[in-house]
């Protein structure tokens, strides 16, 4: 039968009083050494279950259990607990446990990285980027016009299928298809500037900015469209079109 325990865990009752449980008191101060050293509470849970020490009879550990003894002040000591804890390592336990409890801010740089991926990246992701945009600073010479993987417009597209529909719907109006065409040639000739002027722009912003240690947000904004990850494998598209690959 599941047991359920009358007192905190680490006590026993002896002749109407509180006494330290030998093998639960030693289990407490384990937790909190563990605890201070940097272990997490599920590293505990699963260290708790193999040590044999039940928390309550018939009861797996969890980290309820493992927050439930590393917030009780009662280790410490009071009138009718002995102590079995100094204060030094309740102290330090509950300054760990507030310092996870506030929430760990996102730099401008993170923030930038997670619009341009369409969402909250692995960890992995940041620091390949910054793998990729450090080596742009110092072989700005890589990023060229031509190798943009031109992305097909909303534009293009209509215009390539009027142009087809027309020529393949008789009679064929030749005037409005020589129309589309030009058109559609027109598109591209725009895009390909866009290309040639963006390339010259990223290669001098890249060769007056100095190493990173860290991704800066500006070169961010300035640098790239978009950022698109697959298994390990990242694609840092730039403002020119051209696409750089890394962490394969």
């Amino acid at each position: 039968m599941a047991g359920n325990r009358k007192q905190p865990f680490g006590y026993r009752m002896e002749f109407g009083e509180y006494t330290p449980h030998p093998a639960e008191a030693e289990t407490v101060r384990w937790i909190y050494q563990t605890y201070l050293a940097g272990a997490s509470y599920q590293e505990l849970v699963k260290a708790l279950q193999e040590r044999g020490v039940a928390y309550d009879e018939g009861k797996l550990w969890n980290k309820n259990m493992v927050a439930r003894i590393l917030e009780d002040k009662r280790y410490v000591g009071t009138d009718r607990y002995p102590a079995i804890l100094p204060e030094e390592q309740h102290r330090g336990a509950r300054e760990r446990r507030r310092d996870r409890a506030v929430p760990v801010r996102k730099t401008p740089a993170q923030m930038e990285l997670r619009r341009l991926c369409g969402g909250p990246p692995p960890a992995w992701v940041e620091q390949q980027t910054l793998t990729i945009l450090n080596r742009l600073v110092q072989h700005p010479e890589r990023i060229a016009s031509g190798q943009a993987e031109m992305e097909d417009s909303a534009e293009n597209r209509k215009l390539r299928r009027e142009l087809e529909e027309a020529l393949h719907s008789p009679p064929v109006d030749g005037d409005r298809a020589r129309d589309m065409a030009l058109r559609l040639a027109e598109h591209r000739l725009n895009a390909i500037g866009a290309e040639e002027y963006e390339t010259t722009r990223l290669q001098k912003l890249f060769r007056n900015h100095l190493i990173m240690e860290e991704l800066e947000r500006d070169l961010l904004r300035e640098s790239v469209r978009q950022i698109a990850y697959r298994g390990k494998g990242i694609q840092v598209r730039l403002k020119n079109g051209q696409i750089m690959r890394g962490g394969q």
